[in-house]
C-alpha cells in the first residue's frame, strides 16, 4: 500500500494551496489504496491510539460523521468538543484553546464559522490542524471531489470542470485544486457572486453563462445558493440565480458520459433539478462517501 510522504507529516491544511502537486497525488493515491482495503475489508489501522478532537461550530452529518468513523477504521479515535461549552473566543482566546487541546490529542479538525478562527488556531496549536469548512474554504470536500472524478474518468488528463451557482468556499477550494493539478475549470457566476480567487489563468476562468461554461465539460458542479447564516437573502438571491440552476437542458451542453456533482445537501428544485441529482450520470453519493476515504488518507498522511 502507498505510504504517506514524510514531508506532509505533522502539517496543517488550512486550504488546497497548502499543499503541492505531488503532495496531493499521495494523499489521492493512499486514499485509493484505504478505500480498496475498506472494501475487502482488510485492517487498516494507521493511526493505532491516535485521537483526533473535532470542533463543529456549524451543524454537520457528513462532516462529523465520515471524520469519526475515519478515526475509528484508522485504529484511533475521534472526540467530538461541543462549541457551546469551550465558547471559543468568548469564554477563553482562541490561542489558548489551541495550545490547551493540543497537549490532549494529536490532531484537530474545525469546521468554523470564520476562516480567521482557523487561522488562528493553526498559529498557536502544536499538532496539525484540519479545516473541515470555513466561509473561505472547504479543502476536505476538494479531496473528495478529485478522488470521485478520477474513479469515474480513470485519470484527470485533458478534463474540464464546471462549476455553476454561487462562488462560494465549495468552489474556491474546488478551483484550487484543479488549478494545482492542471485540471481545466470553469466557473459561470451571477455577477457579484464569483469565487474569491479570480485570478485567470490557462487552465481557470469565469463567466456569467452557465451555458457557455457547461459547453464541453466533463464534470457539471453545484451547490447550494443559500449557505447556512444567509437565510435573510433568501428571496434576493433566488432572484439574482434564475437561469443557474443545473437542468437537463444544461447538463445536454456539457459531454454524452458528462457526471453531475454536487457536495450536498441539496435543494431540489433550486440549483439542481430532480431529475438531474437522481439521474443516472449523478455521482453525489459517491462524493458523499468518498469523504470518508480522502479524509481518512489525509489524517494518515498529517498525523
Amino acid at each position: 500500500m502507498e505510504k504517506p510522504l514524510e514531508s506532509l507529516r505533522g502539517r496543517d491544511i488550512l486550504r488546497i494551496t497548502d499543499f503541492s502537486r505531488q503532495e496531493l497525488r499521495s494523499i489521492l493515491d493512499l486514499a485509493h489504496a484505504l478505500k480498496r482495503k475498506q472494501k475487502a475489508r482488510e485492517a487498516h489501522r494507521l493511526l493505532e491510539g491516535r485521537a483526533l478532537a473535532m470542533i463543529l461550530e456549524k451543524p454537520s452529518s457528513r462532516t462529523r460523521i465520515s471524520f469519526e468513523v475515519g478515526m475509528f477504521q484508522l485504529g484511533g479515535h475521534a472526540v467530538m468538543i461541543n462549541p457551546a461549552e469551550i465558547r471559543m473566543g468568548e469564554r477563553e482566546s482562541v490561542a489558548d484553546v489551541a495550545r490547551t487541546i493540543s497537549r490532549y490529542v494529536d490532531g484537530v479538525m474545525i469546521r468554523s464559522n470564520y476562516h480567521w478562527t482557523i487561522e488562528e488556531f493553526s498559529q498557536h496549536a502544536t499538532v496539525p490542524v484540519i479545516n473541515g469548512l470555513s466561509d473561505h474554504h472547504h479543502p476536505c470536500q476538494a479531496l473528495a471531489d478529485i478522488l470521485t472524478i478520477e474513479e469515474r474518468k480513470s485519470n484527470l488528463t485533458n478534463l474540464k470542470v464546471c462549476y455553476v451557482g454561487d462562488g462560494n468556499n465549495v468552489c474556491n477550494s474546488l478551483l484550487e485544486i484543479c488549478g494545482v493539478l492542471g485540471i481545466s475549470f470553469v466557473a459561470a457566476c451571477p455577477t457579484g457572486y464569483e469565487p474569491l480567487l479570480r485570478r485567470k489563468s490557462k487552465a481557470i476562468s469565469f463567466t456569467s453563462d452557465p451555458r457557455e461554461a457547461a459547453d464541453g465539460a466533463d464534470v457539471i458542479y453545484t451547490d447550494v445558493w443559500i449557505s447556512m447564516g444567509q437565510e435573510s437573502i433568501t428571496g434576493r438571491k433566488l432572484q439574482e440565480f434564475l437561469g443557474f440552476a443545473v437542468t437537463p437542458e444544461l447538463m445536454s451542453c456539457a459531454k454524452p458520459d458528462a457526471i453531475f456533482m454536487h457536495c450536498l445537501p441539496a435543494h431540489r428544485g433550486l440549483e439542481v433539478d430532480e431529475s438531474v441529482l437522481e439521474g443516472e450520470d449523478s455521482v453525489v453519493f459517491d462524493q458523499a462517501e468518498n469523504r470518508l476515504h480522502a479524509q481518512k488518507a489525509l489524517l494518515a498522511s498529517l498525523l
